[in-house]
């Protein structure tokens, strides 16, 4: 089992490293956002009904344990198709800013060739 381990582990890193190309797809990235809200929130919800028992007389045990996750999921994405909590459209902005290609001639921010953060003046 190690042996198998190494192996995939030596592999990995043998792989190229992919750079990011900046896209500019807005649809991509809306679609990103939309499904990081969905998920959010599903992660809000589940643990709001983390505290809450099963109902004994009329269902719970095993199924409802095992589903309610399910349901928890599907809660998040319509709340997400509703309009959510907002932060899509946040993280859509973010992530255009983050897609956009530096200009040309532009320098970058220091030595190592990161640009620094973005600040608000």
């Amino acid at each position: 089992m190690d042996a198998n381990i190494q192996s995939a582990m030596a592999l990995a890193q043998s792989a190229p490293v992919k750079v990011p190309v900046p896209t500019g797809n807005a649809a991509a990235a809306t679609k990103a956002a939309k499904e990081f809200e969905s998920v959010f929130i599903s992660q809000f919800l589940g643990s709001m009904f983390s505290g809450i028992k099963t109902d004994s007389m009329f269902g719970g045990g095993q199924g409802e344990e095992m589903f309610r996750s399910l349901m928890v999921d599907q809660y998040g994405k319509s709340i997400e198709q509703r309009g959510g909590f907002g932060l899509a459209e946040h993280v859509t902005k973010q992530l255009m800013k983050f897609q956009e290609a530096p200009a040309a001639g532009a320098e970058p921010a220091d030595p190592a060739g990161t640009p620094n953060p973005v600040s608000n003046p």
